[in-house]
């Protein structure tokens, strides 16, 4: 059987590394947590473009530590359902025969920086929402996953990526609707890949073409102020 590479431990020292730092750099100012939830949607060999009627529930905490007022870094644990099937998606006449389905369980632990476009935190401006970009570095799991085709590991870097819109409720809160793409390097999370063309099982997959997942939610943030400590101004 095929034996695809465990995830470098590179990628994970990064991920703490990139936490470690920021929180330090952080300290005079405002730190934030939040909840949210959403849907998990998937693309791959089953669906070749996103379907809302693939959606799963999802939800989503966070830390977030603001660096400077339009650079943040945000700290996820996101998990829910994600699955499709070929009876739904019936994309040709070969996957109607393949019949083939997925619903896992997948849990999700991200690291990445969010770009502000407006200054929307200035009280002296009336401003009250900015569109934001985000990018960064992540590894997944998951659970449920039927009998395997080929050996794999169930824990899988990805590079999350997208944007969103945020909206100040009070000075404590604000909101946010945010579409994110996980970019995998991993042809599994169907369990549909590559197959013995010689043998007319139909389980046929693109191995070239990687597994994609995504997250769509809403989320409510409360935002903590960090008060610096006095300096002498005798020194």
């Amino acid at each position: 059987m095929m034996q695809l590479e465990k995830p470098s431990s590179l990628f994970v020292g990064i991920l703490f590394f990139l936490t470690a730092t920021t929180g330090s750099a952080q300290i005079t100012q405002r730190s934030e947590a939040g909840i949210g939830i959403g849907t998990f949607n998937y693309t791959g060999d089953l669906v070749r473009s996103y379907d809302f009627g693939f959606s799963k529930p999802a939800f989503t905490i966070f830390y977030r530590a603001n660096i400077s007022k339009v650079v943040s870094f945000r700290a996820s644990l996101t998990a829910g359902q994600l699955g499709a099937t070929d009876k739904d998606a019936r994309i040709d006449a070969f996957s109607v025969k393949r019949n083939a389905s997925f619903d896992i369980f997948l849990s999700e632990l991200s690291g990445v920086y969010e770009y502000h476009f407006l200054d929307w935190r200035d009280g002296r401006h009336p401003l009250r929402f900015t569109p934001y970009l985000f990018a960064g570095l992540a590894l997944f799991n998951m659970s449920g996953v039927p009998q395997k085709t080929v050996q794999y590991s169930n824990v899988q870097i990805s590079i999350p990526f997208g944007g969103g819109i945020k909206y100040v409720l009070n000075p404590k809160y604000y909101m946010a609707m945010e579409f994110g793409i996980r970019k995998t390097f991993f042809d599994y999370l169907d369990n549909v890949s590559e197959s013995d063309l010689s043998q007319k099982t139909y389980q046929y997959g693109n191995k070239y073409d990687y597994d994609t997942y995504y997250f769509l939610g809403i989320t409510i943030t409360r935002t903590f102020y960090n008060i610096p400590c006095p300096t002498n101004p005798y020194r």
